[in-house]
This record gives C-alpha cells, structure tokens and sequence, in this order.
C-alpha cells in the first residue's frame, strides 16, 4: 500500500435506504460535520486525502485504524487546532475553528494526581468556563443549572461532589462525558474515551454517549481501539489505514477480510447471539 490515497482503491459502501447516507440523505439538512476532497499532509507524509464525508445530526460514526493513520489529528482538525492540508473541514455549516461552542469534546481516562483539589462539579464547571476567569455574579445561577444538568444526564450526582483522586476511572469518565455535554453540543468529538476502563465501564460510557445522541439529536464521532462495546450502537465506521480510507456500515465493512487488513494481522468477526464481536489471532476481543 503507498502512503497516498490512489483513488482508484477508495472504498465507500453504502446502503441505498441508509438514514445517515449523505447521498440518500435530505439535500436541506445541513450534515453536522462536513469533510469535502480533505487532505492532512506533515512536510513529505499524507496521512489520507480525498476524504468526503458528511455526518448527520443523530449518527454514531466510529474512526478505526492503527496507531498513527491520523485518527487523532482528524479530531484536531476538527477542533480547529490544525488547518486541512486541502479541501475544506465545517462543523454545523461553518469552517472549523477554535473554541467552537457546538463542539464537546471526551478525551481517554487519564490518572489524576493524588492531592488536586478538584471536584466532580469542577471539572464539569470548565466546560462552561472554557478559557473565561469566572462566569461572574450574574452568570452563576445559569452556570450551577448547566452543570446540574449535565451530571444528572449521566448519573452522577451522587458522587459529583468528591474530589477526582477519590473517584474511579469510570466514575471519572462520567464527569468528562458531563463536561463535554454541559454547553449543549451539536457534535460530540471522542477520542479514545474507553482507553484503561474495564468492560462495565466500557459499556456504560459508550451508552451513556449513545442515550446523548438519541435524545438530543447529537452526532458522534467516536475513536476507539476497543471496537466490541461501540458495535452494537454504530451507523457507519471511517477506517484510515495508510493513506486511504474506507467507509460503510459494519455489517458491510466489519469482515475478517478487510479487519486485517487494517490491523495487518488475522482477526475474526463472528456473529453471537445476532451481534458483531471482533476478536484477534490470541483470541482476546479487540
């Protein structure tokens, strides 16, 4: 495989009633996230080009591919923080930026120092505070509502007063789910966000993100190496695997053919009980 898209081996699969497709979708919906002919390139490498993808208010889209296909910098681009090589990046209709007010953002679990004086309510505070000093006198009852609010949507309120170090991983993540959700976004970026949680907490995060989206009409686009918990509650999946990409549903894309060939190593998707489960050449679910 080169390290540049040959257009000629691009793959989109799509299903002709598919909600979510954007070329059976309605014409005057405007999609969530919207790529067109997008290229990201760093001096002589290009991570892919000729990306076209249009995600819908309401889908759950899941980016695959091995460590360093441009996963992550595809959520930078969308945050604004790196500019497209080529083609054009729009969030709700406009160009990307920084500090869009549309966008939440989950990151992976990260350890917290023993010692930070931090709360659950805190941290969820930032996502309304972003960059400010203080909401000020007269924004302070709107700001308790917002965070109120979010930490109720992801059932938290028992332990929202403790301080993080205290707090499990997956209690944890719940407030970062919170805080993502806590300006009300219209898309929801997740980077790696089930990374060093067990499978409890792998479900419960991945459904928590999924019960946003139903109720709220939020898109999501979810990164992950931990493909088992997110399956059952995909529409399409965007694998990036040197320099080209391959979009479809997973019924249509998620083979043992075309999985490893992205991992470039033997992996099984098997059918249990009428859902998906990928599972690798040691027999550990991916």
């Amino acid at each position: 495989m080169s390290g540049n898209l040959d257009t000629s081996e691009r793959i989109v699969l799509t299903t002709p009633d598919c909600p979510f497709d954007p070329v059976c979708a309605p014409s005057t919906e405007t999609p969530a996230v919207r790529l067109r002919d997008a290229r990201l390139s760093f001096g002589a490498r290009t991570l892919w080009e000729g990306l076209d993808l249009a995600i819908a208010p309401g889908e759950f889209v899941a980016v695959l591919g091995p460590n360093g296909s441009g996963k992550t910098s595809l959520m930078r681009m969308l945050l604004g923080q790196i500019a497209p090589s080529a083609g054009s990046v729009e969030i709700a209709g406009s160009p990307a930026r920084l500090g869009n007010p549309h966008i939440g953002y989950v990151p992976q679990q990260k350890t917290i120092d023993a010692g930070v004086q931090l709360r659950g309510v805190d941290l969820v505070g930032l996502g309304v505070d972003g960059h400010r000093w203080g909401p000020g006198w007269r924004g302070r009852k709107e700001r308790r509502r917002k965070v109120s609010d979010a930490i109720e949507q992801v059932g938290a309120q028992r332990y929202a007063h403790a301080p993080l170090d205290a707090l499990s991983g997956g209690e944890q993540q719940r407030l970062r789910v919170a805080q993502a959700l806590v300006g009300d976004p219209r898309v929801l970026l997740c980077d790696e966000p089930l990374l060093s949680l067990d499978l409890a907490n792998q479900r419960l995060v991945s459904e928590l993100i999924d019960a946003r989206r139903r109720g709220h009409g939020t898109a999501v686009l979810f990164v992950t190496h931990e493909i088992n918990p997110v399956l059952p509650l995909v529409d399409r999946v965007l694998y990036l695997v040197d320099g080209k990409f391959r979009i479809g549903t997973p019924d249509e894309v998620m083979t043992s053919e075309v999985l490893s060939e992205l991992y470039r190593t033997q992996i099984d998707v098997l059918r249990v009980r009428g859902r998906l489960v990928v599972v690798g050449a040691g027999e550990e679910a991916l």
